[in-house]
C-alpha cells in the first residue's frame, strides 16, 4: 500500500507540476487529408444501448466514405437482429457499416478485435465499447496527433453519462477521474508508458500489427498490448480536451464483476 501511495504521490506531484507551468500541448496542424479509419465496436448482448452507439459513431464529423463501422457481434440474444436491421439501414445512408459475426467467442473481446483487424481497410483504428456515446468531433480532434510518424495510440478521456445515478456510480466517477486527470495525465506529462483504457481511443493498425496483434492470454488485452506497442518504440498520446461519454455500471454484482477483471488483468498483464 506505501509503495502504491508513493506511485500515485509522484504521478500527481508530476501533474501539478505541470499544470502549474501550463505545459502546452502541441498544436497539431488541421488535417489536409482524410485517411480511411475502421471503427470497430465489440458487442455481446447489449441490446438496449447498441442502437445509440451506432447512431453516435454514424454521426462523426467525418467523410462517409473515409470510414468503415464494424460491428463485432458475438451476441446470442436479438441483439443480433436488431443490428442486422440496423447496419442496413445505416448501409442505405450512405454508411459503410459491417455486421460482423464468428463461428465461436473464442477469445472474447481481444478475439473479436482480432478478428476484425484482419479484415479492417483502416489505415487507423478506433474502438468504443457499448456503452459510450463518442462525440462528432472524435476523428478529428485526435487524427492529427498521428503527424507524428512515432505516435501508434491516442488515448480519450472518459466522461460519465449517469455519475449521480446511485452512490456506486458517484464512487465509480470519483476513482476513473482520478485515473484520468491524474494517473493518466501525469504519466503523459511525466513521458512514462502509458495504457490504452480498451476503449475510447484511435490506433495506427501497423502500431498493432508490429505488436503482434491482440492477444487474450489476459484478461486485459488492452494493457497488455499497450505495453507491447511501447516496448516496441511507439508512442502514446493522452488527449484529456477530448472526452467520451460513458454509462457507469449502476449494479453492484456489475461493479464487482468488473473491478475483479481489471485487477486480475493487470496481475496477468505483470506476470
Amino acid at each position: 500500500i506505501l509503495a502504491y501511495s508513493l506511485s500515485q504521490l509522484q504521478l500527481w506531484l508530476s501533474y501539478r507540476r505541470n499544470t502549474r507551468q501550463k505545459a502546452a500541448r502541441p498544436e497539431y496542424p488541421a488535417l489536409q487529408n482524410y485517411p480511411f479509419v475502421t471503427v470497430q465496436l465489440p458487442l455481446y448482448n447489449e441490446y438496449y444501448v447498441v442502437d445509440r452507439l451506432l447512431e453516435a459513431v454514424a454521426a462523426f464529423d467525418y467523410p462517409k466514405d473515409r470510414f468503415e463501422i464494424q460491428v463485432l457481434d458475438d451476441s446470442t440474444d436479438e441483439t443480433v437482429n436488431l443490428v442486422k436491421a440496423k447496419a442496413q439501414q445505416l448501409q442505405q445512408q450512405g454508411l459503410q457499416c459491417w455486421h460482423i459475426r464468428r463461428a465461436s467467442r473464442e477469445g472474447y473481446k481481444a478475439g473479436a478485435l482480432q478478428y476484425g483487424l484482419q479484415l479492417a481497410r483502416g489505415e487507423f483504428i478506433a474502438i468504443f465499447d457499448a456503452d459510450f456515446l463518442p462525440e462528432p468531433h472524435f476523428l478529428t480532434a485526435t487524427l492529427p496527433v498521428f503527424q507524428e510518424p512515432d505516435v501508434g495510440l491516442v488515448q480519450t478521456c472518459w466522461q460519465h453519462l449517469n455519475a449521480d445515478y446511485s452512490i456506486f456510480t458517484k464512487a465509480q466517477a470519483l476513482a476513473l477521474d482520478n485515473h484520468f486527470r491524474i494517473e493518466q495525465e501525469g504519466r503523459h506529462l511525466a513521458g512514462y508508458f502509458l495504457n490504452f483504457n480498451g476503449t475510447a481511443g484511435l490506433w495506427r493498425k501497423a502500431t498493432i500489427e508490429d505488436a503482434g496483434g491482440w492477444h487474450y492470454d489476459t484478461l486485459t488485452e488492452d494493457l497488455d498490448l499497450s505495453y507491447r506497442a511501447q516496448l516496441r518504440n511507439w508512442q502514446f498520446r493522452y488527449r484529456k480536451d477530448v472526452g467520451s461519454p460513458a454509462e457507469l455500471p449502476a449494479e453492484l454484482n456489475a461493479i464487482k464483476s468488473q473491478q475483479f477483471r481489471w485487477t486480475k488483468g493487470v496481475a496477468e498483464t505483470a506476470l
